[in-house]
């Protein structure tokens, strides 16, 4: 694995939120750099058994040669599916750490990166029918006006949405371009603020591009099923949707956060929460890896209302 092409965030506390068993079966939901998967490794014994899933296939180059490991190129939302195949019913671990990878955002053809200039592409997965470009072109102003307030929580979002549509109109045949995008939305930016609003316009279309909400739901949901007693779920996450979903369902067992109660009124919780708040990087980890700097780490542990 290159040391570029990923720096995992939060390793030490990621791994330490597994609970690792030597002979436990887990999964790492964004293999990406293979950072987190060979931590995991390091600390499985000879029947340990680890899979890693990733729809990106530049990822593929850095799976570990390893008897233990499996990497499975498909999003993390089949994972129950896939794991099924592969005879696995429960799991004892499950690592998700969200969002987009450093190498994915130094690809500039990728599309990821408000620096440089490539494709404004943004797939995950190249196998995904729509980039970013056909989003934008396929979708109306109430739509993509929706999208950048919901994703990219931009103020006065309708703006956004104006003035790519307005310079798509002005060209018969628009480059559209990461570059273009940038030189459409900057002026909207607000004063010392361009970098910012740049990147939550990305993030915005990224998101819906991905469906990662979608993704990030499908997976809690199946973990519910997956994990096994005393199992336990660790999510890194990077904006606030992610994590509003993240602790409503580790409270509560769903996406809604509401807590059901039997009979008696005693409290029907599938987790127990091995963090209270949210696990942050230090100033020393914010410093060696700015992308830590929006991380925010949850653990929860699947009880004995497990199936």
């Amino acid at each position: 694995m290159s040391a570029a092409y990923h720096v995992p965030v939060l390793f030490d506390a990621a791994l330490d939120g597994l609970a690792l068993q030597p002979a436990g079966t887990y999964v790492d939901c964004t293999f990406g750099g293979g950072g987190h998967s060979r931590g995991i490794l390091d600390r499985l014994g000879p029947e340990g058994r680890l899979f890693g899933f990733d729809c990106d296939p530049d990822a593929a180059v850095n799976a570990p040669d390893d008897d233990r490991f499996q990497l499975i190129p498909e999003n993390f939302r089949f994972a129950s599916n896939f794991l099924r195949i592969q005879g696995v019913k429960k799991v004892d671990g499950i690592l998700a750490d969200l969002g987009v990878s450093s190498h994915q955002f130094d690809a500039e053809d990728r599309g990821f990166s408000t620096r440089g200039s490539g494709d404004l592409d943004m797939r995950m997965d190249p196998r995904l029918p729509e980039g970013a470009e056909e989003l934008i072109k396929r979708m109306g102003p109430d739509e993509l006006t929706s999208l950048f307030r919901q994703y990219g929580e931009l103020q006065q979002a309708h703006k956004a949405t104006r003035a790519i549509q307005q310079a798509l109109k002005e060209a018969d045949a628009p480059v559209i371009s990461t570059a273009w995008l940038q030189t459409v939305l900057a002026p909207l930016a607000p004063y010392n603020k361009r970098n910012q609003y740049l990147a939550q316009a990305f993030q915005a279309l990224r998101i819906a591009v991905n469906d990662e909400m979608g993704a990030l739901e499908d997976l809690l949901k199946a973990s519910l099923q997956l994990l096994d007693e005393d199992g336990r779920l660790v999510v890194i996450s990077y904006h606030s949707l992610e994590d509003r979903m993240v602790k409503r369902f580790m409270r509560a067992g769903n996406l809604e956060g509401d807590i059901q109660k039997d009979f008696h009124g005693r409290a029907l919780v599938p987790f127990d929460k091995v963090t209270g708040k949210a696990i942050v990087a230090d100033a020393e980890e914010m410093e060696r890896n700015p992308r830590s700097r929006s991380a925010r780490l949850r653990v929860a542990s699947r009880n004995t209302l497990a199936a």
